[in-house]
């Protein structure tokens, strides 16, 4: 069988490939390959300009030789690497013989070959690389797809800032709300959990077998390694990694930095799982409307059906995004002594955890664009619940005193069919100010909706 999208094991290949392609070269094996290239060229370019007698700067031309193998990494040269590798059975050793067979006839880099991957143990290359692939993730897919959401739910929030909705706490008819202000508080959180997500440091080591500089220390005794490997590191790119350096580890960089950001990351997913249910049912309600597209179904048997397919999938998909941030981040801060190997193949399914989010806010952004709001239906399931008027008017019998004013508006309310009527003759017979009173009688389920308008515009 040959692979193809409907071939592919994992949706992520198959039926959603097209949605993912922006995120494929980065976390695919080809993307991983690539990124262990450019550690390794980072390293032997910084090698030569450290000053050992044994290995002299390079040229210009070299340099951007090398910088080109990194800049032009292709396809074809992944599977170059992935043909060595069938003899290697070892995938960083691939990747080094594969960049000393770029130095074929050209002396000046033939001469100094022994200088890729000097020192370095397969983890000084490997933790680099996925801190790399992590920051163009984040940078360029998954931050911008928040960002995309937080920019609909704003102007959403302040659209609807002023539009009366029935609020509902555990499912009963509660103090109304607005339409913006709900979204208000979604957006809120979500930019915070944002900025949790944008803020976590991305860690890389070089330094050994077991974190000590063992070898390096061999060939040059004297030499400050843990600052070179330090500069290297954070030195932004294209002449270093730019990322945070990390001085204590054993074999393998402890990756609590990635469990920081998986579990923020998940954090914000369960922001969106959470608005996701609540859009469902608010369309359910009818509160919103879903624009039609042409030649869509709905259901096999009932054709009327506009179904929340969007708001659904994005739901399923942060789950699943979700169970793997979490394994991720219970389990690779975990290993045994030294290092075992269990984080490597673990570490692997970074991309498809960071696809399944992907996809989910994907499906959001598709599922907001359809959202009309019926304020038809807002309007009408207010003035069936006139029975929200008891908090306010209760409230202000206390304020003047009145004895057992909650008392008397449960009897008069709850568990009972509520007019406006009845609460108009309830509140003429109060012994309050006439003022009151009027201002009571005057309010109706849409206005009394405190200060939500004004907290959605203030978003």
């Amino acid at each position: 069988m040959s692979l193809s999208t409907v071939s592919a094991l994992s949706p992520l290949d198959g039926r959603y490939a097209s949605k993912l392609a922006a995120l494929r070269p980065l976390m695919s094996e080809q993307g991983y390959m690539h990124r262990r290239v450019q550690v390794e060229v980072a390293w032997f370019i910084a090698l030569s300009d450290a000053g050992f007698a044994e290995f002299k700067p390079l040229t210009g031309g070299a340099r951007k030789y090398l910088m080109g193998l990194v800049t032009n990494f292709s396809e074809a040269d992944a599977r170059a690497i992935k043909e060595i590798e069938k003899t290697t059975n070892h995938d960083v050793k691939a990747v080094e013989y594969w960049i000393k067979s770029k130095f074929e006839a050209r002396p000046e880099l033939e001469s100094a070959a022994e200088f890729v991957h000097f020192a370095c143990t397969s983890e000084d290359i490997n933790n680099t690389s996925h801190a790399l692939q992590i920051k163009a993730a984040r940078e360029s897919v998954i931050l911008p797809a928040i960002d995309g959401l937080l920019g609909t739910l704003r102007t959403m929030a302040h659209d609807f800032a002023s539009v009366p909705m029935l609020a509902r706490t555990h499912g009963q008819t509660a103090s109304p709300t607005t339409v913006g202000k709900e979204i208000a508080n979604v957006a809120h959180r979500l930019a915070i959990a944002r900025e949790k997500v944008a803020g976590v440091q991305l860690m890389g080591k070089m330094n050994g077998a077991v974190g000590n500089y063992n070898a390096h220390l061999s060939a040059w005794p004297d030499f400050d390694w843990e600052a070179f490997s330090a500069k290297v590191v954070e030195t932004p790119a294209p002449l270093g990694l730019g990322l945070t350096f990390q001085r204590y580890s054993t074999q393998i960089e402890p990756h609590d930095y990635m469990a920081e950001l998986f579990d923020a990351l998940a954090r914000t997913n369960t922001i969106l799982i959470d608005f996701s249910r609540d859009v469902w049912g608010y369309i359910s309600l009818g509160y919103f409307k879903q624009r039609l597209k042409k030649g869509e179904i709905g259901s096999s048997t009932m054709p009327h059906k506009v179904n929340p397919i969007d708001f659904e999938n994005a739901e399923g998909n942060l789950g699943l995004a979700n169970a793997l941030l979490r394994h991720l981040s219970e389990k690779l801060p975990i290993s045994r002594w030294q290092r075992d190997l269990t984080d490597s193949t673990v570490l692997r399914n970074i991309g498809v955890a960071f696809g399944y989010a992907t996809l989910a806010y994907a499906s959001l952004a598709t599922g907001l664009s359809k959202l009309e709001l019926n304020e038809e239906a807002l309007a009408s399931d207010l003035d069936a619940s006139w029975e929200v008027l008891a908090e306010p008017i209760q409230t202000v019998m206390r304020r003047y005193g009145v004895q057992g004013a909650y008392e008397q508006l449960k009897e008069a309310t709850r568990g009972k069919t509520v007019t406006a009527e009845a609460l108009h003759t309830l509140v003429a017979s109060l012994p309050i100010p006439q003022e009151e009173k009027d201002r009571l009688i005057a309010l109706t389920p849409g206005g009394y909706t405190g200060k939500a308008a004004e907290l959605a515009r203030r978003l």
